[in-house]
């Protein structure tokens, strides 16, 4: 192996920079070359390549974001545009790649494994922590801190009004960050797609606190909910402003609703991001020079390993109960 690439592909995530700095500089560390993909996958096809050094990854492991860009690319999901992919690789000499992102980009390194000689492994990207073999992905611990920090402020308007508010959170899939930051930030009702709820309840629940004095009312919905509601295109899909009208309707109290959207993305990565992410950079290069393929880096126990693609992205991981169950008694 002489040449190695590195891509970030799907949602960016808080710490992808310095994952792309420890995968630049390891991989020089070892002399090999490295080839940086502009926009992902839809680099590979039309060719975005540029040469990278130690200076091309200075003074970027503060920044959120990604220095190399990113973009969904519907023509890497052809055979064709996946051939003229592999096609320009070659050309460039390129023998591997690291590629930086969630289970949308993970399915794209089993491909380049399967259809061709060049050998990628996949580093685990995504504010939603929702790949399964991992206990962490890049990001969320940012975006955690970015919706407490947002929490923590609309507490103190909630309060003065007393009010009732209905925060969603990303989460298309996984009730992960609600139900985090649902805990750390003392929510009163944590709404996610993996657990069933009636409206009723929550509304009983909202009624119950302020009778017992409570000022405020918190309630975190993931943005993937949408059982129990009938019809969410007049919310533009957003459960949360769902939440808001069915809780206004059934209660009678002033109720407002915040959508963090991709406030929740950005952001100078954390100190645990930063840290995680160089370790699993440097993994993803110690991967390929010993040969393997078709792996994505992991966190488990509070260690770098790595896993079979196939087995991170199966959707196995389901939300943990005793946080779940943890958070409502605190709640009370």
């Amino acid at each position: 192996m002489k040449k190695v690439a590195v891509l970030t592909s799907g949602g960016d995530a808080p710490g992808m920079n310095p994952a792309i700095r420890s995968v630049v500089r390891t991989a020089i560390y070892y002399n090999l070359e490295v080839v940086g993909v502009r926009h992902g996958y839809k680099g590979l096809i039309e060719k975005d390549f540029f040469p990278m050094d130690r200076g091309s990854v200075a003074d970027i492991v503060q920044r959120g974001g990604t220095i190399l860009l990113s973009a969904r690319c519907d023509e890497f999901k052809t055979e064709e545009g996946r051939k003229k992919a592999y096609a320009n690789m070659r050309e460039e000499g390129i023998d591997a790649i690291v590629v930086i992102g969630g289970d949308g980009s993970l399915r794209g390194v089993q491909k380049i494994n399967a259809e061709s000689d060049i050998k990628a492994v996949g580093i685990p990207g995504t504010i939603d922590n929702d790949l399964s073999c991992t206990d962490y992905t890049i990001g969320v611990d940012t975006a955690m801190n970015t919706i407490l920090d947002a929490i923590n402020k609309i507490r103190d308007t909630a309060t003065s009004h007393e009010r009732t508010f209905v925060i969603e959170c990303m989460g298309r899939d996984s009730g992960y960050l609600s139900l985090m930051t649902g805990l750390a930030g003392g929510a009163e009702y944590i709404l996610v797609p993996e657990i069933d709820f009636t409206p009723q309840e929550v509304c009983d629940k909202i009624t119950q606190g302020f009778k017992r004095g409570k000022l405020h009312s918190l309630i975190l919905i993931a943005e993937g909910v949408k059982a129990p509601f009938a019809d969410l295109e007049e919310y533009h899909g957003s459960p949360g402003m769902a939440m808001g009208d069915l809780i206004r309707e059934k209660t009678g109290m002033e109720t407002r609703v915040t959508i963090l959207g991709h406030l929740q993305r950005g952001g100078s990565p954390t100190a645990t991001d930063r840290i995680v992410a160089s370790r699993m950079g440097a993994k993803a290069i110690d991967l390929l020079l010993e040969g393997k393929r078709d792996k994505m880096v992991n966190y488990k126990d509070n260690s770098i390993g790595y896993c079979k693609i196939e087995d991170a992205i199966k959707k196995t991981e389901t939300i943990n109960m005793d946080i779940y169950n943890l958070a409502n008694i605190l709640s009370m």
